[in-house]
């Protein structure tokens, strides 16, 4: 039997085009509605917030879109990411299942962004755009669109959710080592954080109150516009190149998943690995259990509802369907920043309608527990985000090992954890909590949402 530890894909095969689930889907999407006509709404309603060539990716319904040759070059700096078996992990569990990994650690970020990033200013700069503003959780986002920035030459003005902010510095140092200016929100640049600050001077901020913030800026300057990092469809569309990639290597590897696990907070990690494989599945391949890992203290998929929602707490966004908190909603400061939106992405959210994919929530400390399990056996240390899906890997193989089954599971370790030290400091000082949102504000927050009658 082969020992083979890590498949690479020569630069040659690196994916030529995005996949688009919406082309396979049975049923399409919801509209994007206007918040004042409730009806939807046209290009021309986003032109103020996007370059055309985003917003015609945004609402496209072919199958394959092409990766332009200025972008595939800059993607080969880490391009094809290695996929990995867990061959160490599998022995620590004890368990039949074969666990295979994508490792986007290996991005100049450190993460899966700068597949978005990357692209998203290649539009920007061919429109002319000379600045974008952009909000950012863990940081993760802010950093990759700041390194996108400094070789599209174009300033990037970051809006950092106070929270992470605090807990972050280096996060906030790499953004500004890339050109970018980094802010912590709620601010009092806008007018936005000027009223969340004015009811709670410590607010903790929210990726809801940092969207409305940087949307602020770019709706104020022509010259400005804004890019979001997860939750639209050109985002989830960017992302997957991780999964094409990986369709490639576990044929090299001989294998196929069963069960394909990732992380979600706004959803462009998950649907990267996971929708190439649904794909596959909706045009008569192989079935694959799909499995969405969200945190129990924001549990948009778990808990949310399915309704027409504003993407931001100012609500300067459009109307999207999507599993929503409500975009009032501020979760509690758990050190998975990236995973704190209160909404899931609207095609996320369909395929879940669909039944296409599970949900499942856990708390922090038992991701903790499965990040350092793995880093202790692979070698790398995961991010606080992508501990919710080796969290979720890990169970599905115990579960092999109850049943005596063994099963291929793929899991997107969608970035390294070198900037999180702080929180497994915390861990293994024992200050970590499971922290739970609070009852009352989110039934609050629910209470709120527009009232949009169904088609």
């Amino acid at each position: 039997m082969s020992e083979t530890v890590k498949y690479l894909l020569d630069e040659s095969r690196m994916p030529k085009h995005w996949y688009n689930l919406v082309a396979d889907l049975p049923q399409p999407p919801p509209p994007v509605l206007h918040p004042g006509t409730l009806q939807p709404i046209g290009p021309d309603d986003l032109a103020p917030l996007f370059p055309m060539s985003l917003i015609m990716q945004e609402v496209s319904t072919e199958r394959e879109i092409e990766i332009p040759e200025p972008v595939r070059s800059i993607y080969r700096q880490w391009r094809p990411s290695p996929l990995y078996r867990a061959r160490r992990l599998e022995k620590a569990l004890d368990t039949p299942a074969r666990i295979y990994y994508k490792y986007e650690g290996v991005s100049p970020a450190g993460s899966h962004k700068p597949n978005t990033a990357v692209p998203q200013a290649f539009y920007n700069k061919e429109a002319g755009v000379k600045r974008i503003a952009t909000e950012t959780g863990a940081g993760q986002w802010g950093s990759s669109l700041a390194f996108a920035g400094a070789l599209f030459d174009i300033e990037v003005e970051v809006f950092m959710v106070r929270v992470s902010y605090q807990q972050k510095p280096y996060r906030r140092a790499l953004m500004e080592s890339w050109g970018a200016t980094c802010t912590p929100s709620p601010s009092e640049r806008t007018a936005a954080g000027r009223s969340i600050l004015a009811k709670r001077a410590d607010h903790p901020g929210s990726l809801g109150i940092a969207i409305s913030e940087a949307v602020e800026i770019a709706a104020q300057r022509e010259d400005t516009k804004y890019a979001l990092g997860s939750v639209l469809n050109h985002v989830l569309l960017h992302q997957t190149v991780v999964g094409l990639e990986a369709l490639a290597q576990l044929e090299m590897a001989d294998d196929y998943p069963d069960v394909v696990v990732g992380c979600t907070g706004g959803g462009s990690n998950f649907a990267g690995i996971a929708f190439p494989f649904l794909g596959e599945q909706l045009r008569g391949g192989r079935p694959v259990r799909v499995v969405a890992i969200e945190p129990a203290a924001c549990p948009s998929l778990t808990r949310g509802r399915y309704a027409y929602d504003f993407g931001d707490t100012a609500h300067l966004t459009p109307l999207t369907k999507m599993h929503t908190l409500g975009s009032t909603f501020t979760p509690p400061g758990f050190h998975a920043g990236g995973l704190r939106y209160h909404g899931m992405a609207p095609l996320v959210s369909h395929v879940s309608q669909l039944g296409l994919i599970e949900a499942r929530a856990y708390h922090q400390i038992g991701c903790f527990e499965a990040g350092v399990q793995f880093a202790r056996v692979e070698g790398i240390l995961p991010a606080p985000e992508a501990n919710h899906a080796v969290r979720g890997a890990i169970d599905e193989a115990l579960r092999c090992k109850q049943e005596g089954v063994s099963r291929a599971i793929l899991l997107n370790l969608c970035g390294h954890g070198h900037f999180d030290m702080q929180a497994y400091m915390d861990y293994f000082a024992g200050k970590l909590s499971d922290q739970n949102y609070d009852e009352a504000e989110l039934a609050m927050a629910l209470s709120g949402l527009p009232s949009v009658a169904e088609a």
